[in-house]
């Protein structure tokens, strides 16, 4: 008899993967892509945190509930992923954990603590006292700004400010373009870590009103580390495929980081600083659909 299926740990995972113009399935077991010319290639789903479709990708019934039941987050995006179209959810929403999380975001006191905290991790130095959330935003704006002046000067590559369109791809630049492929990125394996850790990608602290604001708050904390100097340092290098460089090297550094062991242990720590208790699974909740009774990942993940 085998034995059950145990999901492999989010930190253990590779980060993502792209798939482009091809037909996703599951055929003699196994989670493949086929070409046009009939060539099957294998993922190993499992071991993926993210896998992100792109436009001429087709996705069969069965290829998306074995990722579902692995844990693999499947993100419906634009070419080279510079635009998220909507995501699956593999099973991580905790009513346990959506409820902490609810409660610190509507409490004014336990949210301005989590900001704070936030501040404090991106920064390396307290926040100013007596400030708002509000006022917290608009200092972090205002350092975000220098921070890509900085970080644009130490790769020489011409900066005026950061912007883009999404309708229109072209029109923004090349340090743009390149900013806008590597965050894409970022936001694919923050939301596939907050997902698996049972949170809601929408509920956010600093961020607000739009579907992916917690995903925003955690990618900001790992931002400036990972994927902006990325991104600078492939547009430096002029290269003709510059979307496609810097995917590549957003993957080699998310490794390097081993950013996916650090996220989740880095979101309690966050909501921990509301200093809220997480309340008690209820009598009736409904165990994760690949039940694993010892606890072998990091805090918060639901096997």
């Amino acid at each position: 008899m085998l034995p059950p299926l145990k999901p492999i740990p989010m930190k253990d995972r590779l980060s993502l993967l792209f798939v482009e113009k091809g037909n996703i399935d599951v055929l003699d077991g196994a989670f493949v892509v086929v070409d046009t010319d009939g060539v099957r290639t294998h993922i190993p789903v499992g071991s993926v945190a993210c896998l992100m479709l792109e436009p001429g990708t087709r996705l069969s019934h069965a290829a998306a509930a074995l990722a579902a039941r692995v844990g693999c987050l499947l993100v419906w995006v634009g070419e080279a992923g510079v635009r998220l179209y909507t995501a699956g959810q593999p099973g991580g929403a905790r009513a346990d954990r959506l409820l902490y999380q609810a409660r610190l975001a509507l409490d004014d006191e336990a949210r301005l603590k989590v900001v704070r905290k936030m501040y404090l991790m991106r920064f390396k130095e307290e926040a100013p006292a007596r400030r708002s959330v509000e006022q917290l935003r608009g200092i972090e704006g205002a350092r975000v700004k220098k921070m890509y002046e900085l970080i644009a000067q130490r790769h020489r590559v011409p900066w005026r400010r950061r912007k883009y369109d999404y309708n229109d791809w072209e029109s923004g630049d090349l340090a743009n373009r390149c900013l806008s492929a590597a965050t894409a990125c970022l936001y694919g394996i923050t939301e596939a870590a907050i997902l698996a850790a049972g949170y809601a990608p929408a509920l956010g602290f600093i961020h607000t009103g739009k579907p992916l604001s917690f995903v925003y708050d955690i990618a900001d904390l790992f931002k400036f580390d990972t994927v902006v100097p990325v991104a600078f340092r492939i547009a430096a290098q002029e290269s003709s495929k510059p979307e496609m460089a810097v995917r590549h090297a957003c993957r080699d550094a998310f490794r390097q980081t081993k950013l996916l062991a650090r996220i989740i242990p880095t979101i309690e720590e966050i909501l921990a600083a509301g200093e809220i208790s997480i309340p008690a699974a209820h009598v009736e909740a409904v165990d994760p659909a690949i039940p694993n009774p010892e606890s072998f990942s990091d805090v918060g993940h639901r096997s």
